[in-house]
């Protein structure tokens, strides 16, 4: 970078250097402090947020974003690099990625449509189960809509994450569509349960189990979700909890209908697709190819019979990997394994660290991925400039007020995490112009008709007070922090800023736009082990209750909990 002459580098506070730690990075000062070089610079421009002016601010922000690019370019800027980022950055980028899901909802039904259309494919086309397939999407598809428009009509709000919530149901909807078609087939092989009546009962009774212990578990996992402290994590919670319950009536009532129309279908012999009967005779090859399966002019079974072959994954697993499994030595592994996995898990667990990339919040070609990376490149050395607000009317004047209000500053100042050397507080610089002899604050009166001098000395002041007439409704001032690393260095600083801010006699409050992620470090991990153990327990009583083994109940529990 190229030498910049200027003043003390850190500075801060009235009357002295000017604070540059966050709008120069990458600094080279020579011995006394003083700035030689920067290898990067930050401008920040203010805009108002308030009255009638908010929404032409927001026009100028969202034309920014649009333009600047272009700006850039007609520029060819060589040996300059330029990165950009407004108040509206993050919210919109929130909003862009939930519009970047919604192609993705074509894919995945796409791509799940076809992978079970390909699973219930016959050659047959009156044994063709395509439609069974379809539907079992479908179901799926409505649990979505019905949830969504339940919630919706009941007010709770939709957030961003809501929108990941069909890509769970899609999946737990297929799954319970496989686990009825699978009990629909074995149900074939009962030469006692014929007719579609106790097939669909035995189909019931084979597969409702499974679909509702599994139904159960997640709707209570995501229902005892909703006891978090994150309103977004709530609503995610609820639009996906209740899609689950109407995921379970669609399969069970819906899908069950759809399998016994369809086994009406193939007992009277009729194509999938045109639902017209198939003649078994002696007709052209290609015909009996496209409708009996093969090109013999004869069906090698009755197509009403309904014999059904077992599925080649069934055969595996039931003659190759269930024997397997049995077997005294591949029992010993098998607990050995589930022993280092576990052991493993635990380790990773207590190598998690709390924190939020802000780049994963962003889509991966947005403007403001190239920000942040700037930002921890050149100004990570210095901390979120925290704002100290006096809220309330305050009696400044009152000489024990400023002195209340001086020694929860330096009570502030006295944080690890904070530089008492670039505070900056619009209260000390007055009292120490008053205590000069220039000017007299000691009684309302004086103390704001003499601001216009503290004004004329510090602009920026001005900005700090808000003063309607004679009184001065809120003020603030500034604390530089440093050192804050680590989400755990952002939770103590919250934490330490906050308490000793409650115990100030003057009514304080400390602020900064980073603190709403911070605050979620406070909460997380209580959260987070509460409703996993609650999760746990609620899913070893559904068990108990489903489940008549209760050593098996007791595993369940442990592949469950292990997985969370």
């Amino acid at each position: 970078g190229s030498a910049v002459p200027g003043p003390p580098f850190p500075g801060g506070g009235a009357g002295g250097g000017a604070f540059l730690g966050t709008a120069l990075g990458g600094v080279r000062t020579d011995g006394g402090g003083r700035v030689e070089a920067a290898r990067a610079a930050k401008l920040t421009y203010y805009l108002r947020e308030d009255g009638g002016e908010a929404g032409e601010s927001r026009a100028w922000l969202e034309a920014f974003v649009r333009d600047f690019p272009d700006k850039l370019k007609e520029l060819r800027l060589e040996a300059v690099e330029v990165t950009y980022f407004t108040s509206l950055s993050r919210q919109d980028e929130f909003e862009g990625n939930t519009r970047s899901v919604i192609p993705l909802f074509s894919v995945t039904y796409f791509l799940t449509i076809t992978f079970s259309v390909l699973s219930c494919l016959r050659l047959s086309c009156v044994r063709n189960n395509i439609w069974l397939a379809w539907c079992g999407v479908l179901s799926s598809g409505l649990a979505v809509l019905s949830s969504f428009g339940l919630m919706l009509y009941c007010g709770v709000p939709f957030v961003a994450t809501v929108a990941n919530a069909p890509f769970l149901i899609l999946g737990v909807g297929v799954d319970d569509m496989f686990i009825m078609i699978a009990s629909w087939e074995q149900s074939s092989r009962k030469a006692e349960k014929s007719d579609t009546k106790s097939r669909l009962a035995e189909t019931y009774r084979e597969a409702a189990l499974s679909v509702t212990i599994t139904t159960l578990t997640d709707v209570l996992a995501f229902f005892i979700g909703t006891w978090t402290a994150f309103p977004s994590v709530r609503s995610f919670c609820l639009y996906t909890g209740t899609a689950f319950v109407f995921c379970y009536v669609y399969v069970i009532t819906f899908f069950g209908a759809v399998i016994a129309l369809n086994h009406k279908r193939v007992k009277g012999n009729r194509h999938w697709i045109t639902c017209m009967q198939v003649e078994v005779g002696k007709k052209s090859c290609l015909y009996n190819a496209c409708c009996i399966g093969s090109c013999s002019s004869e069906s090698p079974e009755p197509e009403t019979s309904e014999t059904e072959s077992e599925h080649p994954m069934s055969v595996f697993f039931q003659k190759y990997y269930g024997p397997f499994l049995t077997g005294r030595w591949i029992k010993l592994l098998v607990v050995l394994l589930y022993g280092a996995y576990l052991g493993g898990s635990i380790y990773g667990c207590t190598q998690m660290r709390e924190g939020i990339d802000l780049r994963n919040l962003a889509s991966d070609d947005s403007y403001v991925i190239p920000y942040y990376d700037d930002d921890d490149r050149y100004f990570s050395e210095y901390g979120p400039r925290v704002m100290v607000v006096i809220a309330g009317s305050v009696q400044y004047w009152n000489e024990s007020v400023r002195n209340d209000t001086e020694a929860c500053t330096r009570d502030l100042e006295n944080v690890a995490y904070v530089d008492k050397n670039l505070s900056l507080s619009w209260l000390r610089v007055y009292t120490e112009i008053a205590e000069s002899g220039l000017i007299n604050i000691n009684n309302k009166e004086h103390f704001i008709n003499n601001l216009s001098v503290l004004f004329q000395f510090y602009p920026s002041f001005e900005w700090d007070i808000n003063k309607t007439g004679d009184e001065i409704a809120a003020s603030r001032f500034f604390l530089q922090t440093v050192n804050v690393t680590s989400a755990i260095d952002e939770k103590n600083l919250l934490n330490q800023l906050r308490d000793r801010a409650k115990q100030c006699v003057v009514p304080l409050m400390v602020y900064h736009p980073a603190f709403i992620y911070y605050d979620q470090y406070l909460v997380i991990v209580q959260n987070t082990i509460q409703n996993v153990v609650v999760a746990a327990g609620a899913m070893l009583v559904v068990s108990l209750l489903l489940i008549p083994s209760p050593l098996c109940c007791l595993w369940v529990t442990f592949a469950i909990a292990s997985v969370i």
